[in-house]
């Protein structure tokens, strides 16, 4: 009798351990694009399950027929009654006119390396640049490469949202060089009058025991706040239809409201809006005058289309007439990227930026929301507009950007900065830079073709190259100097004068257990982004063997390097459920 109860009460509570059915199907928009992360909420259980990268789903269900809540920001909810004898195929409506999807692009392209083996993602209408990983080069053909530098951090935050809402990442979203960027890793002030510092490393690679693993640490000096010029920022704050959820405008809100503390009384803010409304919404007011700013961020509400063009160009025209010879003059765009009225694709958006691209007015993209997020837009924005990307996907990260890193966000001390590298074809047989896939042009000298980036005040960039290394006889490596030579290139704000700066990186040769730990936690972090890629040169490697290398090398004083080990701990439960899924559920 005890027995018989147990199953009635499991029958009853609608457990999936007793579920005898099993419901497939997808989840789409009306342009037919797949809706990842799709809540689905099930009438008979009211279990809540989501829809996978590509939309799909498969359910174990109690009944053979049920109903099934639909529920997608940015998209109307939908009841529809399901049956498991068929494959369902749901269609969400959009609460706002969707922009039509643009083509994707290679943002640069590696000579012969072929295209045949490459998957097609898509992450519901969120779009991102195509990339190809960069692949191992022959020094003695091609000695020299170039990447461009720039403080860019959006892709860590836009992974670490992928990673909350339990999902796989997509690998064109994944770029580890702002991964790398986003913690600052061994930042050392420049000594003197120079404006950037070098330091390298080569060791042993940790997923691959017949490689080496190059460092390079270049940072930038950082910038006196008391002898800063005034600045002339304009905000930029898309206030259309799709920004009318709490990830969007009302933490857009809440970061310039955080922005705000930082201004001085020289300082000089304007705010421009599109959307329901376009237009100057506050006219340049003085940066001592708080208050009004606050109240004025504190009126701004979503509504209507989204015409972006028409924001880009009114925002830089007000910049242009109240610029500030010798100053800072930026426009700060937030929005979802989501365009669809005026100039929209990325080519379009390209050229329609490289017109202001000749002033001295920087362009800094801050991104938000999910579903409809548009990274390839923002990040052709940011690159043409000689400023810098990221994303917010909470308040913390608004405050980290905003306020916590202010100077480094808003003060360039460098631009048009790129380094070349060329290496000895004696000491390197192949080459791989790690990261960097949309800025390297070409495998040979290509460093005039290489577009420079923005570096703000107090920068630390932190650069991995891979070598396959020639196999000499014991001690005759360190007799050969140097072993490559790193020259930076770039300008001074405010100066069309071209600077170059020259390193000679030495053979000294460190196995990787010695290493000081910021070399070894900045090798985990890209070992992290080329795993979430699910990259071809580091499939023998374990999420086991990446979590040791990270726990041991990261600071424990820091919070992002804490936030950064669970973050490995996700991917991995993440990671291996999809692995499994895709051997246990038969494809269509």
């Amino acid at each position: 009798m005890k027995i018989l109860l147990i199953i009635s009460i499991a029958l009853c509570s609608g457990l999936p351990a007793n579920s005898q059915y099993y419901l497939r199907g997808e989840i789409r928009d009306e342009q037919k694009n797949p809706l990842s992360n799709v809540r689905i909420r099930l009438s008979s259980s009211e279990f809540l399950y989501y829809s996978g990268s590509m939309g799909g789903f498969g359910i174990n269900v109690p009944r053979a027929v049920d109903t099934m809540t639909i529920i997608a920001d940015g998209f109307y909810t939908n009841i529809v009654p399901v049956n498991t004898e068929k494959y369902q195929t749901i269609i969400l409506k959009a609460r706002f006119a969707p922009p039509p999807t643009p083509t994707n692009r290679l943002m640069s392209l590696t000579k012969n390396f072929s295209l045949e083996m490459r998957n097609r993602w898509t992450v519901g209408a969120e779009t991102y640049s195509s990339l190809l990983e960069n692949p191992f080069i022959e020094a003695d053909k091609y000695p020299e490469t170039g990447f461009a530098v720039n403080i860019n951090k959006a892709s860590y935050s836009n992974i670490r949202r992928f990673l909350n809402m339990q999902s796989i990442v997509p690998p064109d979203a994944i770029r580890l060089e702002e991964m790398m960027n986003y913690f600052n890793i061994h930042y050392t002030e420049p000594g003197g009058d120079s404006v950037f510092t070098y330091q390298s490393a080569l060791s042993s690679c940790p997923w691959n025991a017949e490689h080496e693993l190059l460092f390079l640490n270049v940072c930038a000096r950082k910038a006196d706040l008391d002898q800063i010029p005034p600045s002339n920022l304009v905000f930029l704050i898309d206030v259309s239809g799709s920004m009318d959820l709490p990830n969007r405008l009302p933490l857009l809100k809440s970061a310039f409201s955080l922005m705000v503390n930082n201004l001085r009384q020289k300082d000089t803010v304007s705010i421009v809006v599109y959307g329901g409304v376009n237009g100057v919404w506050l006219t340049p007011t003085c940066g001592s005058e708080k208050k009004k700013i606050l109240e004025s961020i504190a009126k701004l509400e979503a509504g209507g289309p989204t015409p972006g063009e028409g924001g880009i160009r009114a925002a830089y025209q007000l910049a242009k007439s109240t610029f500030i010879k010798g100053g800072t003059n930026r426009v700060i765009l937030a929005t979802d990227g989501d365009f669809n009225v005026g100039q929209q694709s990325e080519d379009e958006l390209n050229q329609l930026i490289n017109g202001y691209r000749s002033s001295e007015i920087y362009l800094t993209c801050l991104g938000v929301g999910m579903g409809n997020y548009k990274d390839s837009k923002l990040e052709v924005l940011a690159s043409r507009g000689k400023g810098n990307f990221a994303y917010l996907d909470d308040e913390k990260e608004a405050e980290k950007v905003l306020m916590e890193e202010f100077s480094q966000t808003i003060y360039a001390v460098a631009k048009n900065a790129y380094v070349d590298i060329r290496f000895d074809p004696a000491l390197v047989k192949n080459y791989r830079l790690i990261g960097f896939d949309n800025k390297l042009s070409a495998l040979k000298d290509s460093t005039n073709e290489i577009q420079g980036g923005e570096v703000g005040s107090g920068h630390s960039l932190m650069a991995l190259i891979e070598i396959d290394p020639v196999h000499l006889e014991t001690g005759a490596a360190y007799q050969l100097a140097p072993f490559a030579k790193l020259r930076m290139h770039y300008q001074l704000p405010g100066e069309n004068k071209n600077h170059l700066e020259e390193f000679n990186v030495p053979y000294h040769f460190e196995p990787f257990a010695d290493l000081p730990n910021y070399y070894r936690f900045s090798a985990s972090v890209a070992l992290f982004g080329s795993m979430l890629k699910k990259s071809s040169y580091t499939q023998k490697t374990s999420w086991d063997a990446l979590t040791l290398i990270a726990r041991a090398s990261y600071d424990p004083n820091d919070v992002s390097q804490t936030e950064y080990l669970g973050m490995i701990d996700k991917a991995k439960r993440i990671y291996h459920k999809e692995k499994k899924r895709k051997k246990t559920v038969p494809e269509n």
